[in-house]
C-alpha cells in the first residue's frame, strides 16, 4: 500500500521534480518543500492544481513541522557554481539540513533518504569507485563545503540510523542530466549544451581526457525510488549511476554533433580539485535493488538537447 505523504525536500530542483512527478504519477500526496535558490517553480508547474500535489517555500536548515510517511532529502546546490556562491550557506543546507530532517523523521518514525554524491569519494584512488572507498577528499578547499557537508550528512544518518534505530536510505549520485538543468548551473551537460546552441566556443576545463560517467535522470529516480521501497534493514550507502565512461572531450565532441554546431573547442585550467576521473561501481544497486541504468548516453543527450533548444528559444 502506498504511503500516505511523502516529503520531498528541494522539489523544484532538477532532480526534486522528476521525483515530484514520478510520485504523483504513483498515486502517492506529495509535500514538495524548496527556497528556491536554484529550484524554480516552472520545474513544478505541470503539478500545480493537482490533488496531490502541494508546493511550499521552506529552507531546510530551519526545522520544519508537518506529518508525513516518508522523506527525500534532496535540498542543497549541486553544481560548484552554484554551491560555492555561499559556501557557508552550502555547508548549513547539508549539516543542518540533515539534522533538521532527521529529526523530524525521528518525530513522526518516517523512513527517510539521503541524496548523497559521487564528491564524497574526492578526487578518488581508486577505480571504479565502490561504496567501501573512503575517498580522497581536501577538507579546505573550495569545493569542500559540498563534499564535507554531504560526507558529515552520511555520518548524520548512520548515526540516526545506530542510535535511534532510525529507518534510513543513503544513495550516492553519480553524475546525472536531463530535461530541467538550470542553463546557467556550470554543469558539464549543460554547459556544452548550450554553448554549442548559442554558437559559442565550448570550453573544456584541463586537457579533455578527465572522465565522468553520465546518468540519464529517469535512470537515476527509478535507482533512487527502488532504493526508499527496498528492504528494512538495507541502508546503503549505494551507488546510482551509469558506469559508461568518458573523457571531456568525447561528451564535447557528441554534444557538437547531435546540436550540428560549428563551436570551437576551447581549453581553459583545470579548477582546483577537480577529480581526474569518476566512474560508479554499481554491482551493490545490482544485487540489493535489480537496479542498472537503460538510457545510453547519446539517447538522453538527445532529449536534453530538445530540452534546452526550447528553453533558450523561449
Amino acid at each position: 500500500m502506498l504511503e500516505r505523504k511523502v516529503l520531498v525536500t528541494g522539489g523544484a530542483g532538477f532532480l526534486g521534480s522528476h521525483l515530484c512527478d514520478r510520485l504523483v504519477e504513483r498515486g502517492q500526496d506529495v509535500l514538495c518543500i524548496d527556497n528556491f535558490f536554484t529550484g524554480s517553480k516552472r520545474n513544478v508547474e505541470q503539478l500545480l492544481g493537482r490533488a496531490k500535489f502541494e508546493l511550499m517555500r521552506h529552507d531546510v536548515t530551519f526545522p520544519l513541522y508537518v506529518e508525513v510517511d516518508r522523506i527525500f532529502n534532496l535540498a542543497c546546490p549541486a553544481s560548484p557554481i552554484h554551491y560555492q556562491l555561499d559556501p557557508v550557506q552550502t555547508t548549513k543546507t547539508t549539516v543542518h539540513g540533515a539534522i533538521n530532517m532527521l529529526g523530524l523523521a525521528k518525530r513522526v518514525k518516517a523512513r527517510i533518504l539521503q541524496a548523497s554524491t559521487s564528491e564524497v569519494y574526492g578526487d578518488p584512488e581508486v577505480h571504479p569507485q565502490v561504496e567501501s572507498y573512503w575517498g580522497r577528499v581536501n577538507c579546505i578547499g573550495p569545493r569542500s563545503c559540498y563534499d564535507e557537508g554531504k560526507r558529515c550528512a552520511e555520518t548524520l544518518f548512520f548515526d540516526y540510523q545506530r542510535q535511534h534505530a532510525l529507518d534510513i536510505k543513503v544513495i550516492r549520485i553519480f553524475n546525472t542530466y536531463g530535461p530541467r538543468m538550470h542553463p546557467n548551473d556550470g554543469r558539464v551537460v549543460s554547459n556544452f549544451i548550450v554553448q554549442a546552441l548559442r554558437g559559442e566556443d565550448v570550453t573544456i576545463y584541463g586537457d579533455g581526457s578527465q572522465t565522468r560517467s553520465f546518468c540519464y535522470v529517469d535512470d537515476l529516480i527509478d535507482g533512487m525510488l527502488r532504493m526508499m521501497d527496498s528492504e528494512t534493514g538495507f541502508f546503503g550507502p549505494v551507488n546510482i549511476g551509469n558506469p559508461g565512461e568518458f573523457t571531456m572531450r568525447e561528451l564535447a565532441e557528441h554534444v557538437l554533433s547531435l546540436t550540428g554546431s560549428k563551436s570551437r573547442l576551447v581549453n581553459r585550467p583545470l579548477p582546483a580539485d577537480d577529480p581526474k576521473q569518476r566512474k560508479p561501481d554499481i554491482s551493490l544497486a545490482g544485487s540489493k535493488l535489480d537496479w542498472k541504468p537503460k538510457v545510453p548516453l547519446v539517447d538522453g543527450l538527445k532529449e536534453t538537447i530538445a530540452y534546452f533548444k526550447r528553453l533558450l528559444a523561449s
